[in-house]
């Protein structure tokens, strides 16, 4: 059987997700999409232009019949402006799954967790396929998907940081509790991240600054993809326990006296 990203009543082959800022074109950003095998591909309403068709538009390039096109709030900073920007998508005819952000402090670009929560219920409640970004916060975790929402999205660490999964043991409980997909959004900064965000168990990675911001776009698109399928085939083919002490590689039995 295919092992395929379950989403909102829909399926994908690919577990990566990818956004579409900070590269150098339009035409940059399609090859790196391509590149990656992406079928999920996250748009800032705020900064990219999705929503007029009298200017250079990012759907010139990327087909939504071929990919599904996700809104997201990013640059949001009141459930205002989250809620508004989603209703922006949805009017321009992008669809009604978004990805929510309410960003609570403008250093760390850290969530602002009730925002999101308050967003959230507003949304769900308009009929939106909701997917919080949240950090690793197990208890807003929770509450989010027993609100409806369709997927989680905890930070590894801060947007663009490329420090990786900083607190493994608070995503593990996330892991662990959730009963619908988790998807690491943020903080990822090469293809090891990624890897490593699969062993764990992660449904899928959402990432953009680690490919728009590499020397090689294209060619680190191509390593994510790779790493996300490794990672998750390393999962589902089962770790070995870690030991502190040896154990020999060959069977003991037979051994020449």
């Amino acid at each position: 059987m295919e092992d395929l990203l379950k989403l909102a009543g829909k399926t994908y082959r690919s577990r990566l997700i990818v956004g579409t800022g900070k590269y150098r074109d339009f035409d940059q950003t399609k090859g790196a999409i391509v590149a990656s095998g992406a079928e999920i591909v996250t748009v800032a309403v705020r900064r990219v232009n999705i929503t007029d068709p009298s200017k250079e538009n990012l759907l010139d390039y990327l087909d939504p019949k071929k990919w599904t096109i996700l809104p997201n709030t990013a640059g949001c900073y009141t459930v205002e402006e989250a809620v508004r920007t989603c209703r922006l998508a949805r009017e321009a005819g992008i669809g009604n799954m978004v990805k929510l952000e309410v960003i609570g402090n403008e250093k760390t670009l850290f969530p602002d967790i009730p925002a999101t929560l308050e967003a959230a219920r507003i949304l769900i409640k308009e009929g939106f396929i909701v997917l919080p970004y949240i950090n690793d916060d197990t208890v807003a975790a929770k509450k989010l998907e027993e609100m409806g929402c369709a997927a989680i999205m905890p930070l590894a660490a801060p947007i663009g940081s490329g420090l990786g999964i900083r607190n493994p043991y608070n995503l593990r409980i996330i892991l662990d509790e959730a009963r619908v997909p988790v998807i690491v959004d943020g903080g990822v900064g090469t293809a090891s991240d990624a890897a490593i965000a699969m062993e764990m168990g992660c449904d899928a990675v959402l990432m953009n600054t680690a490919i728009a911001g590499a020397k090689d776009p294209i060619l680190m698109a191509e390593a994510m993809r790779l790493a996300i399928e490794a990672g998750r085939k390393a999962f589902l083919a089962g770790r070995i326990p870690r030991k502190l002490y040896a154990t020999a590689s060959s069977p003991l039995e037979g051994l020449l006296a």
